[in-house]
């Protein structure tokens, strides 16, 4: 499906929000949104991201890109909310990036696949620092807390993150996600309290597999 990555990577390039939007709505009528969101949507933002780094596009291009993609997810969202209604259950996630992380594209399509699966999700963005994440964290108490981190050198700040949350008393699910955890070994990291989730494909395993339920054993 690689003509529909490009497709939609140049829809994106070209400041076509409009047409990026459509586009992907189209996609949809065809494949689940699982699929648009890792073997459409996901490729086509590391295609761009490629671009960048070979100095073919400009930081400009690369934030427009951003910002289109965030527009098309969040109008994605929006009409999927008006669908499906707003049954939820009680598990409750909390999402963020760690600090100094400025990707967030694919965070938000796990907070949507999250949603998607009925759960309350508090989407707190990009480069949060810790203590500002420990506010909401310990006021809203989430069953599953997921941190994003794309480049190698944040593993520093994901350990610090890590043993800070597995000391909460609540025991919640501490996810490790964003593309540094589909490029690196991370298998030092997990453990009954900590998963590293691959992908989307591997979190929508984790839903289907009914592995919530472990939830319980450790909250």
């Amino acid at each position: 499906m690689k003509e529909y990555q490009e497709k939609l990577a140049l829809y994106f390039l070209d400041g076509n929000e409009e047409q990026a939007l459509q586009y992907t709505k189209e996609l949809l009528e065809r494949y689940p949104r699982l699929y648009l969101f890792e073997d459409i949507i996901t490729p086509a933002m590391y295609y761009i991201g490629e671009l960048w780094e070979k100095n073919e596009i400009s930081v400009a291009d690369e934030h427009l890109v951003t910002a289109i993609c965030d527009f098309v997810l969040s109008k994605l969202e929006a009409e999927a909310e008006d669908i499906k209604g707003h049954k939820q259950k009680k598990y409750k996630a909390i999402l963020f990036g760690v600090e100094q992380e400025q990707h967030y594209i694919g965070l938000k399509m796990v907070a949507d696949t999250f949603k998607d699966n009925g759960w309350r999700v508090r989407y707190l963005g990009p480069n949060l620092p810790l203590d500002h994440s420990l506010v909401q964290i310990e006021k809203y108490k989430p069953e599953v807390i997921g941190l994003s981190a794309a480049l190698s050198y944040r593993l520093p700040t994901l350990k610090i993150l890590i043993e800070r949350f597995k000391k909460l008393p609540w025991k919640p699910l501490i996810m490790i996600g964003g593309r540094m955890a589909k490029k690196f070994d991370l298998d030092e990291f997990e453990s009954d309290q900590v998963m590293v989730v691959k992908d989307l494909n591997h979190l929508h395993r984790w839903f289907k597999e009914g592995r919530e339920d472990l939830i319980n054993e450790t909250s």
